[in-house]
Order: structure tokens, then C-alpha cells, then sequence
């Protein structure tokens, strides 16, 4: 006799997804894939299967990546600095309106 686990619960969501749909999502192919990877911008993990599950917060991260180099012709490495740059601006600016906004208080 063989016995089943019924589950009622929804599946845990997940912030990592699968490399092609990774590719999909970003635009960039596999050699491109690569060249992040290898300047470690971007770090997959790799499951027991030896699939590669990148984090799901890094697609528009990426996107951004591939508008700056295409829109400035840019080298990658140049690509990934400007979009921590920007990054870090956009932090900079909210941790300064939370200032502001407690300054007001």
C-alpha cells in the first residue's frame, strides 16, 4: 500500500529562479551570463542537480546593467560600477528623506 501526503498549503515562494528564465527575464545571453558572474556582480547558487538559481531581486538590477552599456556603449565592468553608483545614491537619498521626515517630527 502506498500512502500519500496531501498538503494543503500553497508551496513557499521563492527569490531565486531557474538560469533561463533568469536569461529571459534580463535580456542577456549565457556569455554575458558569464562575464557577471565571473566579475562576482552576480552570484547563482547551485542546487545538488547542479542548476544555477539566481535571486530574483537582481533582474532589474540587470535590465538597468543592460540599458546603461547599450544606451552608453559602455565595457561591463563600467555597466556594474555605474549601477552600484546609482544604487547607492537611491539609498543615500532615502535615508535622507527618513532624516528629514524625523527632523520634521
Amino acid at each position: 500500500m502506498t500512502l500519500l501526503h496531501t498538503y494543503t498549503a500553497m508551496p513557499v515562494a521563492s527569490d531565486r529562479i531557474a538560469k533561463m528564465e533568469f536569461l529571459e527575464l534580463t535580456g542577456i545571453d549565457e556569455k554575458e551570463l558569464m562575464e557577471l558572474i565571473h566579475m562576482e556582480w552576480i552570484s547563482p547558487i547551485v542546487t545538488a542537480q547542479d542548476e544555477w538559481l539566481f535571486l530574483v531581486r537582481d533582474v532589474p538590477r540587470v535590465r538597468k546593467y543592460v540599458r546603461i552599456c547599450d544606451d552608453f556603449e559602455l565595457s561591463p565592468i563600467a555597466g556594474t560600477i555605474i549601477v552600484d553608483l546609482l544604487h547607492r545614491i537611491a539609498t543615500l537619498e532615502r535615508r535622507i528623506q527618513e532624516l528629514d521626515a524625523l527632523a520634521a517630527l
